[in-house]
């Protein structure tokens, strides 16, 4: 089972960016996907969740309204658009996968890990 992430990059204030997270050895339909993030120096942080089922999403305060997640089951990848992107966006981005959403985002609950990819915002 593997998961890994891709699209991380220096981006300026404001901009945007569109992570992926690609699964393989994993049936993707049968997963809630999580996007978690960790500052240097901070605790890792979830932000987002998308529902196996009905594709319900979820979105911690600090990222709603500027991120966006979607999944492709065909293609076996969850997405993370960012928008609007702040400095305080700047953190290594992970995608985690566990069978439900959890509201208070538990990283020693989830089943599988991605290694994680690097998002800068800065001028």
């Amino acid at each position: 089972v593997q998961l890994v992430e891709s699209g991380g990059g220096l981006v300026q204030p404001g901009g945007s960016l569109r992570l992926s997270c690609a699964a393989s050895g994993l049936a993707l339909d049968y997963y809630a996907i999580h996007w978690f993030r960790q500052a240097p120096g901070k605790e890792r942080e979830g932000i987002s969740c998308i529902n196996r089922r009905n594709g319900i999403t979820y979105y911690t305060d600090s990222v709603k309204g500027r991120f966006t997640i979607t999944r492709d089951n065909a293609k076996k990848t969850v997405y993370l658009q960012m928008n609007s992107l702040k400095p305080e966006d700047t953190a290594v981005y992970y995608c985690a996968a566990d069978r439900i959403c959890y509201s208070d985002y538990p990283p020693d609950r989830m089943s599988y890990w991605g290694q994680g990819t690097q998002v800068t915002v800065s001028s």
